[in-house]
């Protein structure tokens, strides 16, 4: 069974929030100039770099 530490568990919740898709509104409001997040990653495709301290 694994551990996760409070820092490495905080880290993953960040990395999770800021893999969600864009707000319709925003993309809305900004005439369609921001496609897509930037930070989205794809679990199989990019692997985070998260040190276990």
């Amino acid at each position: 069974m694994s551990k996760k530490t409070n820092y490495k568990k905080r880290r993953l919740g960040k990395k999770l929030k800021q893999s969600r898709r864009m707000p319709l509104l925003a993309r809305l409001r900004t005439h369609r100039r921001l496609e897509s997040n930037r930070f989205a990653r794809d679990w199989r495709r990019t692997k985070m770099r998260i040190k276990d301290e």
